[in-house]
Protein backbone atom coordinates (compact mmCIF):
# COMPACT_ATOMS: atom_id res chain seq x y z
CA UNK A 1 0.00 0.00 0.00
CA UNK A 2 1.47 3.52 -1.09
CA UNK A 3 0.34 6.45 0.78
CA UNK A 4 1.16 9.89 0.05
CA UNK A 5 2.22 12.16 2.83
CA UNK A 6 0.16 15.62 2.46
CA UNK A 7 1.15 17.62 5.61
CA UNK A 8 3.72 17.68 7.98
CA UNK A 9 0.97 18.06 10.80
CA UNK A 10 0.41 14.28 10.13
CA UNK A 11 3.62 13.10 9.48
CA UNK A 12 5.04 14.52 12.16
CA UNK A 13 2.20 12.58 14.60
CA UNK A 14 3.31 9.41 12.75
CA UNK A 15 6.75 9.94 13.10
CA UNK A 16 6.02 10.54 17.05
CA UNK A 17 4.50 7.10 17.12
CA UNK A 18 7.99 6.23 17.40
CA UNK A 19 9.30 6.60 21.15
CA UNK A 20 12.76 7.70 21.38
CA UNK A 21 14.56 8.81 24.11
CA UNK A 22 16.13 12.53 24.66
CA UNK A 23 19.36 14.04 24.29
CA UNK A 24 20.73 18.03 25.48
CA UNK A 25 23.32 18.76 23.07
CA UNK A 26 25.32 21.15 24.56
CA UNK A 27 28.60 23.01 24.78
CA UNK A 28 30.53 26.37 25.98
CA UNK A 29 30.18 29.34 23.20
CA UNK A 30 32.54 32.61 24.25
CA UNK A 31 32.66 30.70 28.06
CA UNK A 32 28.31 30.51 28.04
CA UNK A 33 26.22 27.14 27.92
CA UNK A 34 24.68 27.17 24.71
CA UNK A 35 22.38 23.93 24.16
CA UNK A 36 19.40 22.44 22.83
CA UNK A 37 17.14 19.37 23.13
CA UNK A 38 17.72 16.70 20.38
CA UNK A 39 15.17 13.33 20.22
CA UNK A 40 17.24 12.34 16.95
CA UNK A 41 19.83 10.54 18.67
CA UNK A 42 21.52 7.53 17.60
CA UNK A 43 24.25 4.88 17.95
CA UNK A 44 26.18 4.92 14.50
CA UNK A 45 29.25 3.16 14.53
CA UNK A 46 31.67 1.24 17.06
CA UNK A 47 34.68 1.20 15.35
CA UNK A 48 35.23 4.27 15.46
CA UNK A 49 33.08 5.55 18.38
CA UNK A 50 30.12 7.96 16.32
CA UNK A 51 26.50 8.64 17.63
CA UNK A 52 24.30 11.06 15.35
CA UNK A 53 21.68 14.14 16.18
CA UNK A 54 19.94 16.12 13.45
CA UNK A 55 19.34 20.14 13.80
CA UNK A 56 16.86 21.63 11.73
CA UNK A 57 17.97 24.50 9.09
CA UNK A 58 15.83 26.76 11.26
CA UNK A 59 17.96 26.69 14.45
CA UNK A 60 19.34 29.22 15.59
CA UNK A 61 21.41 26.65 18.45
CA UNK A 62 23.21 25.15 16.29
CA UNK A 63 25.20 27.48 14.11
CA UNK A 64 26.65 28.53 17.13
CA UNK A 65 27.65 24.99 18.67
CA UNK A 66 29.16 23.74 15.60
CA UNK A 67 31.63 26.68 16.75
CA UNK A 68 32.10 24.77 19.64
CA UNK A 69 35.33 22.47 19.72
CA UNK A 70 33.46 19.52 22.05
CA UNK A 71 29.65 18.99 21.92
CA UNK A 72 28.24 17.20 25.22
CA UNK A 73 25.05 14.63 24.60
CA UNK A 74 23.54 14.08 27.78
CA UNK A 75 20.49 11.16 27.61
CA UNK A 76 18.01 13.43 29.42
CA UNK A 77 17.05 11.10 32.91
CA UNK A 78 12.38 10.63 33.68
CA UNK A 79 13.14 13.94 36.03
CA UNK A 80 13.71 16.12 33.27
CA UNK A 81 10.56 16.50 31.57
CA UNK A 82 10.42 20.20 32.22
CA UNK A 83 13.97 20.80 31.83
CA UNK A 84 13.65 19.81 28.31
CA UNK A 85 10.84 22.21 27.59
CA UNK A 86 13.44 24.89 29.02
CA UNK A 87 16.05 23.21 26.78
CA UNK A 88 13.49 24.20 23.78
CA UNK A 89 12.48 27.49 25.29
CA UNK A 90 14.37 31.05 24.73
CA UNK A 91 17.70 30.67 24.46
CA UNK A 92 18.64 32.97 27.31
CA UNK A 93 16.67 30.98 29.55
CA UNK A 94 17.92 27.19 28.96
CA UNK A 95 20.43 27.02 31.30
CA UNK A 96 18.50 28.90 34.22
CA UNK A 97 19.04 26.79 37.26
CA UNK A 98 20.11 23.97 35.75
CA UNK A 99 22.75 21.85 37.05
CA UNK A 100 25.61 21.09 34.36
CA UNK A 101 29.51 20.59 34.48
CA UNK A 102 31.73 21.07 31.44
CA UNK A 103 34.57 19.49 30.61
CA UNK A 104 38.15 20.94 30.04
CA UNK A 105 37.40 20.80 25.99
CA UNK A 106 33.82 22.55 26.52
CA UNK A 107 31.49 20.02 26.67
CA UNK A 108 28.63 21.08 28.57
CA UNK A 109 26.89 17.55 30.55
CA UNK A 110 23.59 18.25 32.47
CA UNK A 111 23.50 16.29 36.47
CA UNK A 112 21.58 13.55 36.56
CA UNK A 113 21.17 12.26 33.24
CA UNK A 114 21.33 8.37 32.29
CA UNK A 115 24.24 8.92 29.81
CA UNK A 116 27.17 11.28 28.65
CA UNK A 117 29.43 11.54 25.75
CA UNK A 118 31.59 14.16 24.92
CA UNK A 119 32.12 14.65 21.40
CA UNK A 120 33.61 16.40 18.42
CA UNK A 121 31.84 16.99 14.71
CA UNK A 122 33.01 14.55 12.52
CA UNK A 123 30.40 15.10 9.65
CA UNK A 124 27.52 17.00 8.43
CA UNK A 125 24.89 15.65 6.05
CA UNK A 126 22.51 18.37 4.47
CA UNK A 127 19.41 15.77 4.84
CA UNK A 128 15.76 17.90 3.84
CA UNK A 129 15.34 20.28 6.45
CA UNK A 130 17.50 19.47 8.90
CA UNK A 131 21.42 18.12 9.13
CA UNK A 132 22.84 14.79 10.60
CA UNK A 133 25.75 15.54 12.67
CA UNK A 134 27.74 12.73 13.35
CA UNK A 135 29.74 13.29 16.10
CA UNK A 136 33.41 11.32 17.35
CA UNK A 137 32.89 9.51 20.73
CA UNK A 138 35.83 10.63 22.83
CA UNK A 139 34.76 10.32 26.55
CA UNK A 140 31.41 8.42 28.09
CA UNK A 141 29.79 7.45 31.10
CA UNK A 142 26.24 5.90 32.06
CA UNK A 143 24.15 6.10 35.22
CA UNK A 144 22.24 2.82 35.04
CA UNK A 145 20.01 3.98 38.03
CA UNK A 146 18.76 6.50 36.21
CA UNK A 147 15.56 5.74 34.09
CA UNK A 148 15.48 7.90 30.71
CA UNK A 149 13.25 10.27 29.63
CA UNK A 150 11.03 9.07 26.71
CA UNK A 151 9.05 10.99 24.25
CA UNK A 152 6.35 9.44 22.46
CA UNK A 153 3.31 10.88 20.62
CA UNK A 154 3.91 14.23 21.86
CA UNK A 155 4.13 13.31 26.03
CA UNK A 156 6.94 12.20 28.15
CA UNK A 157 7.13 8.81 29.39
CA UNK A 158 9.29 6.49 31.29
CA UNK A 159 10.25 3.29 30.85
CA UNK A 160 8.48 2.37 34.77
CA UNK A 161 6.71 -0.85 34.47
CA UNK A 162 2.86 -0.09 35.90
CA UNK A 163 2.76 -1.12 39.15
CA UNK A 164 0.09 -3.94 40.51
CA UNK A 165 -0.34 -7.60 39.00
CA UNK A 166 0.89 -8.66 35.62
CA UNK A 167 -1.80 -9.97 33.13
CA UNK A 168 -0.91 -12.78 31.06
Amino acid sequence: MTTLVHDTTSLRAVYGAFPSGVTAVAALVDGQPVGLAASSFTSVSLTPPLVSVCAGHTSSTWPLLRRAERLGISVLGAEHGLLCRQLAGPSDQRFTQVAWRATPDGAVLLDGASAWFDCSVEQEIRAGDHDILVLRVHDLSAETDVEPLVFHTGTFRSLRAPEGPRKR
